[in-house]
């Protein structure tokens, strides 16, 4: 339970520094002179703010899966399953995408089209590497004997990594297309907010997986852990 309010404490604050660069405590009806219009949540395209609804939507669907996961992990009945080392390869393999889409979304900016595509294949890479690296994982596990079904330890990774993957399969798609977009478009002002839709996606996954890791090996509840003793 602690590890999913830890979760959505951390969703909260990422949402509260987001909202506070979109400039909603200004107030211009106190301002005297000429106003600048410095843009703001009201003047934000309607597909980011789309997309950060379905954000904090999949997070809060996280969250409840990962409070499940807290909870039933109490009970006497718990084994966990050894952690495929694969796994550590496949989180540096994530965070690497979300480095390419920094990158991507820079040099749309900057109108760099070429170096932006390069972002956007080189992210496209990654992710679809990692997605490799969890079916490997799978794979593993399962040649090991644990099933899907023998153990409620098995069935929360499986379900887990694989509503995870299922995310990052569609951001794959949405890399394909992004990516289609730009190299077809004259400039690269005529994707910049599609590549920045698909960075900020995939820097939530790469936060999700981060969070997903850090539970499954047991770092979360150790880190946990350490905090009430230092608490109390």
């Amino acid at each position: 339970m602690t590890a999913a309010v830890a979760f959505l404490v951390l969703l909260a604050a990422l949402a509260a520094w987001w909202l506070s660069g979109q400039r909603l405590m200004s107030r211009p009806w106190l301002a005297t002179g000429i106003v600048e219009d410095t843009g703001g949540l009201a003047h934000m395209p309607a597909a980011k703010v789309g997309l950060g609804v379905f954000l904090a939507v999949v997070g809060a669907l996280f969250s409840l899966f990962l409070s499940a996961y807290t909870m039933r992990m109490q009970l006497a009945d718990w084994s966990a399953l050894p952690v495929p080392r694969i796994l550590w390869l496949t989180t540096l393999l994530i965070l690497l995408a979300s480095a390419a889409l920094v990158w991507a979304v820079r040099s749309a900016r900057r109108g760099e089209k070429e170096r932006a595509l390069d972002g956007l294949l080189a992210a496209t890479g990654f992710g679809s590497a990692f997605l490799g690296g969890q079916l490997i994982a799978w794979d593993e596990l399962v040649g090991s004997g644990y099933r899907l079904a023998d153990n409620a330890a098995n069935s929360f990774f499986y379900v887990l990594t694989g509503l995870h993957g299922a995310h990052i399969l569609g951001g794959l798609v949405a890399l394909v297309a992004v990516t289609v977009k730009l190299w077809r478009s004259p400039d690269a002002a005529a994707a910049q907010l599609p590549v920045e839709l698909c960075a900020l996606y995939w820097h939530f996954l790469g936060l999700v997986w981060l969070v997903l890791f850090a539970v499954i090996t047991g770092w979360a509840g150790d880190f946990l852990a350490v905090c009430r003793q230092l608490l109390s």
